[in-house]
């Protein structure tokens, strides 16, 4: 058995699941990092990391060479602050969803992650929910034929989460947290060619942008899609997602314990769905972490580099520029 990973683990909220994921994955815990006492206290106590361990500030950890790699659950607008400092510290980083706010910060990341070699993985981690992969698997093998239409959707009430940072206008709702949908998308059918949004705002005042966004997608090979975003939504979060296809559909979300598959039979219709079981795994911290853990082991790419990454954020900012616009936008994936 190799030398365990050291990992030290920045921001303990959104940063929790990282470091139980580490843990179970066997890394070693160098050190974790919050700025909050009281968060920095109860993850310390809750996993049995020594005050030694415990650290205030992430810059304290950029010196020190005993740290493999770091993962960054901090408020986005620093996921790319962070990110470049400590790749070019010599870490391997794992960063949060989205990879940054701006094309300008993406840039920077993506400059830091070549000039370094380092690994750069984005946390998108519905390409690790259980119900998920399994579609994927089915659209792959061409069990429901040649996907036509594919839509997903990010419901999740913000109303009781808006904060300073989440009510910053560089993160809109598309951005922070439709993105998990969008990626979800992108990684299903392909990269939209194409975008045209129109926006609402009727449910948090409390921030400036749009609390609810429709996006229609245009992809290649007459793919159409769309994306539905509502931080304000009365209902349990969820993402569901129907994938339409030439010889069946496939409907299934993150938080049910199984998926439906229809397929045409040999008249051409869909009769009986097939009630597929799937693992509920929303946040599936663990097999993410290994990804990360064995792309800096072997040193092979991982899937969501800083420029996967970068393109999923591309795709947001399409939408959010055709909301605001009225106008139909191409996404720019060029970096």
């Amino acid at each position: 058995m190799g030398k365990k990973l050291t990992a030290a683990i920045i921001g303990l909220k959104f940063g929790m699941a990282h470091l139980e994921g580490a843990l179970r994955c066997g890394a070693e815990i160098a050190a974790i990092c919050d700025s909050d006492p009281d968060a920095l206290r109860f993850a310390g106590e809750k996993y049995g990391i020594p005050e030694e361990k415990r650290v205030s500030d992430y810059r304290q950890l950029l010196g020190r060479t005993d740290i493999e790699a770091a993962t960054v659950a901090v408020p986005d607008q620093q996921h790319s602050l962070l990110t470049c400092e400590l790749l070019r510290s010599g870490k391997h980083v794992l960063c949060e969803k989205p990879l940054a706010l701006t094309r300008e910060d993406i840039r920077d990341v993506i400059r830091a992650a070549d000039e370094t070699g380092r690994t750069c993985m984005v946390g998108q981690i519905c390409r690790y929910t259980p119900a998920f992969e399994k579609a994927k698997q089915i659209i792959a093998s061409g069990g429901i034929g040649e996907v036509y239409f594919a839509e997903s959707e990010y419901a999740h009430d913000y109303m009781y989460l808006v904060d300073n940072w989440r009510a910053d206008p560089k993160r809109h709702g598309v951005i922070g947290g439709g993105c998990h949908a969008v990626d979800l998308l992108r990684w299903l059918v392909g990269d939209p060619q194409e975008v045209f949004a129109y926006g609402a705002h009727k449910l948090l005042p409390q921030v400036p942008y749009d609390d609810a966004t429709v996006a229609v997608l245009k992809f290649d090979e007459n793919v159409i899609g769309k994306v539905f975003v509502s931080t304000g939504c009365k209902r349990d979060y969820t993402m569901r997602t129907l994938v339409y296809g030439t010889k069946g559909t496939l409907i299934c979300d993150n938080t049910s314990p199984t998926m439906t598959l229809f397929v045409a039979g040999a008249d051409g219709m869909a009769h009986e769905p097939q009630t597929i079981p799937v693992e509920v795994n929303n946040h599936n911290a663990v097999r993410e972490f290994e990804v990360f853990a064995d792309a800096i082991r072997s040193g092979k790419p991982v899937e969501t580099d800083a420029r996967e990454g970068a393109k999923t954020v591309a795709a947001c900012l399409a939408i959010v520029e055709s909301s605001v616009t009225g106008r139909a936008v191409r996404p720019d994936y060029v970096f």
